[in-house]
C-alpha cells in the first residue's frame, strides 16, 4: 500500500543555461535554484507560493490509510503491526509512542507553524504593490498558524506559543503556556485573520473570514467542555485530580456559562453568516432523499452522483488544488480512500472498518434507539434505520457499484456479502467480501461492515486499484456549527434553540422532530454528532472532551451475518441475499483479532516525546504519563 508524502519545501525558479564571456560573470555565486527572502516578499505570485507551502501541512486531512476513527468507537482498522494497539489498549508511553498522523504530530506542526510565523513576519513588509494580494495572504498565514495550534492545543492540552520564526543559535527551551493563554492566542489569530479575509472572494479549499469564524466557534466550545474545565475533569478523573500542573489542560477559574455563551455566539454568527445545505425544511423528506442529501454532502457536490448544492456545506475544505501536494502514481492523481477502505471483493482493502456499536447508535426511522433485545430489531438490524446509516455503512446485503469484471460473475446483482451462506448441501459457503474470500482471502473485515461514506458510488468509478478520486476533505462544514450552537444552548439551559437546529439537521436527513429537553437533549445532540459527523475526526475529540473515555475505549463488538435456507427452498447460484429463501442470523461477537481494547485515563490527551522533552527541559509532561 502506497504512503502518504508529504513535501515540506517548494523550489522555486529554475537554473539557466547561461553563456560564457570574457567577464567575471562567472564568479557570482548566488544560487539559481531557489529565490532570496526578499526576492520573495518583493513579488505577489512568490509569495502567494510561500503560503501555499504552509497550507501543505496539512496533508490530505482525514483521508490517511490509517484513520483517526480507529482509535475510537467507530472503526478497527484492519490490518496488524500499524502501532494502533499501543493506543487502544492503553500502552502508549513518552518513549513509546503510538501510530500519529502528520496532521497533529508535535514537531511537524511546529514546522508549519514556523512557517506561518515567516509569512506574518515578511508580509506587512512586502513590496509588491497588491495589497489585496497581501492582506489576503497575510490573513491566511493567520488562520494557518490558529489551525496548526489548534491541532496541538486539542491532542496536548497547551503547549509553548511561538509568535516569530526563531533564528540560530537562539535558546529554544520554552516552557508550555496555559490552556487558556492558548485558546487566547488562538482566538486572537482567528479574529486577525477574519478582519483581513472580510470581502475576499472565498475560493475552495483557501482559508476565509467565514472559515476564521468556524474555527473560533470550534475552538471556543472546546474550551467549555467538562476535560477543560479543571473542576469538573478532576471531579470525573483520578488522574487528573492528581496533576499538578493543571493549568496546562483546563481553565483553573473564570465564569464556565460564559465560556459556553462565547462559543454559542461564536456558532451563530456562522449560521447567520452563511447559508448550509437544506437547512430550512418545515419537516422531514423521504428516506430516499435523507440517504440522497448526505451523500451528497459527504462528495462535497463535487460527483456525477452529488448535488452541486452541497458544495455549500463545506466551509473548509481539502480540495486538488495547487496549494496542496498532489498524491503521485495513481492515474487521477487523487486520494485512494475508497481503495484502502472499500470490500476485498472489489479488490479493495478494508482499512478502518465500521464496528458494532456505531452500527446500534443509528436510529430507527421513528427515531427511537435500536435495541438488540427488541424481538423486530433483532431479526432484521438493517431495516427501517436512520437514512445517515445506509449513506455511511456497508453491511450485509447493501446494495453497492458493480463489481470488477474478474468478480461480476460471482455477483451479478451487485450486493455486499460479508456473511456465510447455505450452499443446500449442509455448507456455509463464504461472502466474496469476507476475510476467506474467493477472490482475495486475508484483507477482508473483521467487523463484517465496511465504510460507505466518502466513496463515490457511480458506476462509472468502480473503484477498484485503477482509480482514485477526487473528493474534499471537510475540514469545516456548516452542520458542525449547528451542532455546535445546539450543545451551547442546551448547556446554557436553552433548550428551544437547541431543539430547533437539531431538527433542522435531522429533516434533512429524512428524521422526525425531537422533543427531548435537560439531560435526554444533551443525549440526544451527543448521538447527533456521532453519527452526522461518522469519520470526519470528531469523535476522537468529542469523546474527549465530554470525558466518555469509557465508550471510546470499548472493546470492538463484529457481528456474524448467517443465511440458511428456508424449508424446501434451493439456493441461488451464484448466491443473492434474498430474506424470501433464506432465514438470516445476526450474532454480535466481541472482536480481539487485532487488539483488545482498554482506557486509561491517561489518553484523554498524547503524551509529548521523550526526545521533545529531552530538547526542551522546560516542558512539563501530560497527565499520566
Amino acid at each position: 500500500m502506497k504512503k502518504f508524502k508529504l513535501f515540506h519545501l517548494i523550489a522555486f525558479g529554475a537554473v539557466a543555461l547561461l553563456p560564457m564571456s570574457c567577464n567575471d560573470d562567472f564568479l557570482n555565486t548566488k544560487p539559481l535554484d531557489r529565490i532570496s527572502s526578499d526576492a520573495t516578499w518583493a513579488d505577489g505570485p512568490l509569495s502567494e507560493a510561500f503560503v501555499f507551502n504552509v497550507y501543505s501541512f496539512l496533508g490530505y486531512g482525514g483521508f490517511e490509510e490509517q484513520a483517526l476513527a480507529a482509535y475510537t468507537d467507530e472503526a478497527m482498522f484492519t490490518h496488524a503491526g500499524r502501532n494502533i494497539n499501543t493506543f487502544t489498549e492503553g500502552a502508549e508511553s513518552p518513549g513509546g509512542l503510538a501510530w500519529k498522523s502528520s496532521t497533529y504530530e508535535w514537531g511537524t506542526m511546529y514546522l508549519a507553524i514556523r512557517q506561518a510565523n515567516i509569512a506574518i513576519e515578511n508580509l506587512p513588509k512586502a513590496t509588491f504593490t497588491d495589497t489585496e494580494l497581501r492582506d489576503r495572504l497575510l490573513g491566511e498565514a493567520y488562520y494557518l498558524r490558529a489551525y496548526y495550534y489548534h491541532q496541538l492545543v486539542r491532542y496536548y492540552g497547551g503547549v509553548p506559543l511561538i509568535a516569530r520564526p526563531y533564528g540560530l543559535n537562539e535558546d529554544y527551551t520554552v516552557a508550555r503556556n496555559t490552556y487558556e493563554e492558548c485558546v487566547n492566542f488562538i482566538v486572537a489569530d482567528l479574529d486577525q485573520a477574519a478582519t483581513l479575509l472580510d470581502g475576499k472572494a472565498e475560493t475552495a479549499g483557501r482559508a476565509s473570514k467565514l472559515s476564521a469564524m468556524a474555527l473560533k466557534a470550534r475552538q471556543l466550545v472546546y474550551a467549555a467542555s467538562d476535560l477543560h474545565d479543571a473542576a469538573t475533569a478532576q471531579s470525573k478523573s483520578a488522574t487528573l485530580s492528581g496533576y499538578g500542573d493543571i493549568a496546562l489542560v483546563a481553565y483553573t477559574g473564570g465564569d464556565r456559562a460564559a465560556r459556553w455563551r462565547a462559543a454559542q455566539d461564536a456558532a451563530k454568527a456562522v449560521l447567520d453568516a452563511g447559508t448550509g445545505y437544506k437547512l430550512d425544511l418545515a419537516g422531514p423528506v423521504s428516506p430516499e432523499e435523507g440517504q440522497s442529501n448526505y451523500n451528497s454532502i459527504a462528495m462535497g457536490g463535487r460527483s456525477k452522483v452529488g448535488d452541486p448544492g452541497a458544495a455549500t456545506e463545506l466551509i473548509f475544505q481539502r480540495t486538488h488544488t495547487p496549494q496542496f501536494t498532489q498524491e503521485d502514481n495513481w492515474p487521477l492523481g487523487g486520494i485512494h480512500y475508497g481503495i484502502n477502505n472499500g470490500p476485498n471483493g472489489y479488490h479493495n482493502w478494508a482499512g478502518n472498518t465500521p464496528i458494532q456499536q456505531l452500527v446500534d447508535d443509528y436510529e430507527m426511522m421513528d427515531g427511537s434507539k435500536f435495541d438488540w433485545n427488541n424481538p423486530t430489531h433483532k431479526a432484521d438490524p438493517y431495516a427501517g434505520r436512520d437514512p445517515r446509516f445506509y449513506a455511511t455503512v456497508l453491511y450485509d446485503g447493501a446494495p453497492w457499484k458493480p463489481r470488477p469484471s474478474d468478480v461480476a460473475a460471482l455477483d451479478p446483482v451487485n450486493q455486499i456479502q460479508t456473511g456465510y451462506y447455505d450452499d443446500g448441501a449442509g455448507n456455509l459457503i463464504n461472502g466474496i467480501d469476507t476475510r476467506k474470500s474467493s477472490i482475495e482471502d486475508w484483507n477482508g473485515t473483521r467487523t463484517h461492515y465496511y465504510t460507505r461514506k466518502f466513496i463515490d458510488a457511480d458506476p462509472a468509478l468502480p473503484d477498484n486499484q485503477s482509480n482514485a478520486q477526487v473528493i474534499p476533505w471537510p475540514f469545516i462544514r456548516y452542520t458542525e456549527m449547528a451542532l455546535i450552537y445546539a450543545e451551547a444552548s442546551q448547556a446554557l439551559g436553552e433548550d428551544d434553540k437547541a431543539r430547533e437546529w437539531v431538527n433542522k439537521i435531522r429533516f434533512r436527513a429524512g428524521m422526525p422532530a425531537i422533543n427531548d429537553s435537560g439531560d435526554a437533549l444533551r443525549d440526544r445532540i451527543r448521538n447527533e454528532r456521532r453519527v452526522e459527523l461518522a469519520y470526519e475526526e470528531h469523535r476522537y475529540h468529542d469523546g474527549r472532551r465530554w470525558m466518555i473515555g469509557d465508550q471510546l475505549g470499548r472493546i470492538i463488538q463484529a457481528i456474524n451475518v448467517t443465511a440458511t435456507l428456508k424449508a424446501g427452498q434451493s439456493p441461488h447460484v451464484p448466491y443473492r441475499h434474498d430474506k424470501s429463501k433464506y432465514d438470516y442470523t445476526y450474532t454480535v461477537y466481541d472482536n480481539n483479532d487485532n487488539e483488545t481494547r482498554t482506557w486509561n485515563d491517561k489518553m484523554y490527551y498524547r503524551p509529548i516525546s521523550r526526545d521533545e522533552v529531552n530538547r526542551n527541559s522546560k516542558l512539563v509532561q501530560n497527565p499520566g504519563y
